[in-house]
Parts: structure tokens; C-alpha cells; sequence
């Protein structure tokens, strides 16, 4: 059985992130991405954000359902998510490999899932049993689960994806919001992207 803390020695970036996010400015989405909406939707919105991040689970229980539903689910927006690890990254990198082995269908089910488990990580330090049980939701077994947590070519490719994006992106924190290229400043709100986003829709009309 494979200990998750083994994944730490594999991290090799490591980039400072604080609770405040720095600039971005991609409108577009690279094959790397996970996605979700309408391709051809003329607002962009880019989340930088950890599977082990806190900030980022509050914002996936609080704001993140109204936003899908709003503008997500009706084609108004592409939302991109994009890789970041924060502490304990090995947590986070499980997390990512996790979903990505899954496929693109269940990523974002995965994500919420460990999301939705952080507490119950946190709170009893065993990150393993509730990964599985996850994995196990989306149809990977323990062994497979395993396997995709093992895979070596796989974190470099992770952490490949998040130095570039940390760098491109300028990110200093999550989670990090761009919208059409611009950072959204402040709370993430609903309202805040209420009036981001009717600003980028302006923009391009």
C-alpha cells in the first residue's frame, strides 16, 4: 500500500501562495485544461485553484453551484480550471491525478468530492481512506487508484502544468479568478461576478 506523504518527494515546485491572488491574463483554454460550457461563449472565466486549498472548497460550496447554474449551465460562460498545489500538496497532486484518471466526464466530480471531504481530512489526518472512497465513486478501484497516484509521468506532467500556469498566470494565492484576462478583484462573490462578467460581455459585443 502506497503512503500519499511518498508524492512530496515527487513535487517539484515549489512556488509561494498566499490567500491573495496575483494578476492573469489568458482568455483561452490550452488542451490541458479541464472545461466546462459553452466553447463558443463570449466570457472566459479562469479559476486557479488546489484541491487542498480552504479558500477554494468554501468557494466551490458557497458561491461556485449559484455561479454553474447561472452562467455555466446556459451557455453564457467557459469556465477553465486550472492546477495549483498548495499545502499539503501531496493531498492536493492525489487529488488531481485522482480526477484526471477518472477522465474529464468525472473530473469535476472527483474535485468536488475531495472538496467536500477536506474537513474530514484535515480533521483526521488520513488522507488516503477518503481519496479511495472517492475513486471508488467514479469507478476506479483501490489498485487503480493506487496506480494513478504512482504515476510518475503523470505528477511530472502536474507539475509541469502548474509551474507554467502559476507562471503565466502570475498567480500568488488561491483560488484566482480571470475574467476575459481580467483578475477579479476582492470577495468572490456571486455579485462580483455578477458585474465581471456583464463588464466582459460588454466588452465584446
Amino acid at each position: 500500500m502506497i503512503d500519499l506523504r511518498h508524492i512530496a518527494l515527487m513535487i517539484m515546485v515549489c512556488i509561494p501562495l498566499t490567500a491573495c491572488g496575483g494578476p492573469g491574463n489568458d482568455k483561452t483554454a490550452t488542451e490541458d485544461d479541464m472545461v466546462m460550457g459553452n466553447p463558443k461563449a463570449k466570457v472566459t472565466v479562469v479559476e486557479y485553484a488546489s484541491a487542498s486549498c480552504h479558500f477554494c472548497a468554501q468557494f466551490n460550496a458557497e458561491v461556485f453551484p449559484a455561479l454553474k447554474a447561472k452562467y455555466i449551465d446556459t451557455g453564457q460562460v467557459r469556465y477553465v480550471f486550472r492546477e495549483i498545489l498548495t499545502p499539503p500538496k501531496p493531498l492536493a497532486a492525489a487529488a488531481f491525478l485522482t480526477a484526471r484518471c477518472a477522465g474529464k466526464d468525472k473530473y469535476f466530480k472527483v474535485l468536488d468530492g475531495v472538496f467536500r471531504s477536506q474537513s474530514e481530512i484535515f480533521t483526521t489526518g488520513d488522507m488516503r481512506a477518503p481519496l479511495v472512497r472517492i475513486a471508488q465513486s467514479v469507478g476506479l478501484s483501490e489498485d487503480a487508484f493506487t496506480a494513478c497516484i504512482s504515476d510518475e509521468k503523470s505528477l511530472k506532467a502536474l507539475n509541469a502544468r502548474v509551474e507554467r500556469f502559476s507562471i503565466e498566470g502570475k498567480i500568488t494565492g488561491t483560488p484566482t479568478f480571470v475574467v476575459n484576462g481580467k483578475k477579479l478583484e476582492g470577495d468572490h462573490t456571486l455579485a462580483k461576478f455578477d458585474a465581471a462578467i456583464a463588464e466582459a460581455r460588454a466588452a465584446v459585443r
